[in-house]
């Protein structure tokens, strides 16, 4: 199946626009990451707390922001996942100690900045634990149960959590939400020393910096092995200079994905670290078709312009270019839009990646080897010999 047939596209023609394309881009994003938003790292990369929490309502993050403020945490970083009808909001902060007191730091704050209007000497029953419920029934002692109270009410502190977590999804709307959970003596006790909030803290995880630290310099190492990888593979698949082109283009693919990241204020986590690196894989494939049918063509057009017949392959690779690359990207596009928050960083490097690494395939990779031929061949005055295999060197002359 084909697009295209016969294609003429002088590709090599528009070099200077596709320079400037990728100048403004590249230069945008660097001066994102210099100046703007930095290099957006998430909490993988630069260590903190996560506290998830679920809202009986449709959260507004202005409104959860100006909590935080007003509670003095200003640099608290909001944001909504999963599903929208779960009504689920993470929030991460900057406490990066790996202890329980940290962790019981983190849900204390989240709890102190939002809970607004509280009952004074009631505790809130959407954020209580066990031991708590415990320990206040047993004081109370509703049920006269003596010598078998700890037993029995530490049972119904347990069957009042799993109800408000897995029944409720963890969050009362009322306290009467809980009749013929419990006894009515124990529902009484409830009703006089607790309130319920509209939210409940979920899940409390801390990445310390170390960790943080040592994710960053991983993340780093990976990307520049796969790169070196593929440049010492089209070394001997090809020669030195075909190497180079494949790997300045993945690295020009990387950088306007970093710099979109950047532009945008999206956090770079691990999982958009595994898009980027499937990213330099695809985008080195996709060059290397192109490069493999310019070998092929310099045995059969040897008395054509080097220029010439990189034209010619691109155009004989393009209707295969637009069919792959057109249907991964409908595939990821739909992986964006219908993914949910969880996906939403990996499918958006998978975008962008995307149609920048079929774009650099032929605006980048093919106009730099092109260049380098050339140049060398006014350096020394006389053809320019291209590589049509690693071990056979033919001579293409170039005109004028």
């Amino acid at each position: 199946m084909e697009f295209f047939k016969n294609t003429n596209i002088d590709f090599l023609g528009k070099k200077w626009y596709f320079l400037a394309f990728s100048l403004v881009f590249s230069v945008a994003g660097i001066l994102s990451m210099l100046f703007w938003h930095h290099v957006p790292l998430g909490i993988d990369f630069r260590g903190g707390t996560l506290v998830y929490v679920k809202f009986a309502q449709p959260p507004n993050p202005d409104d959860i922001r100006k909590a935080m403020d007003r509670a003095g945490l200003r640099n608290a970083r909001i944001q909504r996942y999963g599903p929208p009808a779960n009504n689920e909001v993470l929030v991460a902060l900057d406490i990066q100690e790996t202890s329980e007191q940290a962790l019981d730091k983190g849900k204390s704050q989240i709890i102190q900045a939002l809970e607004t209007n509280t009952p004074q000497g009631k505790q809130d029953l959407n954020n209580s634990g066990v031991q708590n419920i415990k320990e206040d029934l047993l004081s109370r002692d509703p049920l006269h149960l003596g010598t078998d109270a700890d037993v029995r009410y530490g049972q119904m502190a347990q069957q009042i959590v799993n109800y408000r977590d897995k029944v409720r999804g963890g969050v009362l709307s009322s306290l009467d939400d809980l009749k013929g959970t419990v006894p009515p003596a124990v529902l009484a006790v409830l009703q006089q020393d607790y309130f319920v909030s509209n939210f409940g803290v979920r899940n409390v995880e801390i990445v310390g910096p170390q960790v943080g630290q040592q994710l960053r310099k991983q993340a780093l190492l990976a990307t520049l092995y796969s790169l070196a990888g593929m440049l010492v593979y089209l070394w001997f698949r090809f020669e030195l200079i075909y190497g180079v082109a494949a790997v300045v283009a993945c690295f020009h693919d990387t950088l306007i994905t970093v710099g979109a990241f950047s532009l945008t204020n999206k956090e770079i986590t691990l999982t958009v670290i595994a898009a980027i690196l499937t990213l330099v894989g695809y985008s080195m494939n996709d060059t290397i078709v192109v490069f493999d049918r310019i070998r092929e063509n310099i045995k059969l057009m040897r008395r054509e312009r080097l220029a010439d017949i990189v034209n010619r392959s691109i155009n004989q690779t393009l209707s295969r270019t637009i069919l792959t690359s057109g249907l991964t990207f409908l595939t990821v596009l739909s992986l964006y839009i219908f993914g949910g928050e969880v996906l939403h960083g990996f499918s958006f490097a998978l975008v962008v990646g995307i149609l920048i690494g079929t774009y650099s395939s032929i605006a980048i990779a093919a106009p730099m080897l092109v260049a380098y031929q050339e140049w060398r061949g006014g350096q020394r005055g006389r053809p320019v010999p291209v590589a049509a295999d690693a071990s056979r060197r033919e001579k293409v002359k170039v005109k004028a």
